[in-house]
């Protein structure tokens, strides 16, 4: 690894510590940076696990409109991915949109990803 790359795995660190933490919007602060740095270094591939925590981050902290943008965006990327659909619905219903929120959970429901949460912890939303 790279100077630059154990910086970026420094900094992911203390995002993540953040956000294990219960400061979750100093968490999505640090998180959007690292992908914005990402998406600048065209390094997308292989961030679904940063980006679905910067939205899980997001979701925390109440700022729904950016947690279901980066929801849909991974969601079309990774649409097998139930715990994606299972956030997504979840940041939906949070918003008052039921309807919208249906379409997803079902998916979420079919595409029954149990294993993924435990990646995150014990919280599941």
């Amino acid at each position: 690894m790279n100077a630059e790359g154990s910086t970026f795995a420094l900094r992911y660190a203390r995002a993540r510590g953040l956000y294990e933490h219960g400061d979750h919007h100093a968490a999505a602060t640090a998180l959007a940076g690292l992908v914005e740095e990402a998406e600048r270094s065209d390094l997308m591939h292989g961030t679904t696990d940063l980006r679905l925590l910067l939205a899980r981050a997001y979701f925390r902290s109440a700022q729904l409109g950016r947690a279901e943008a980066v929801l849909r965006r991974l969601a079309e990327e990774v649409p097998t991915d139930g715990y994606v659909h299972l956030v997504l619905g979840r940041t939906l219903q949070r918003q008052g949109r039921h309807a919208e929120a249906r379409r997803s959970l079902a998916l979420a429901a079919v595409l029954g990803d149990q294993a993924r949460p435990l990646a995150f912890g014990d919280d599941r939303q």
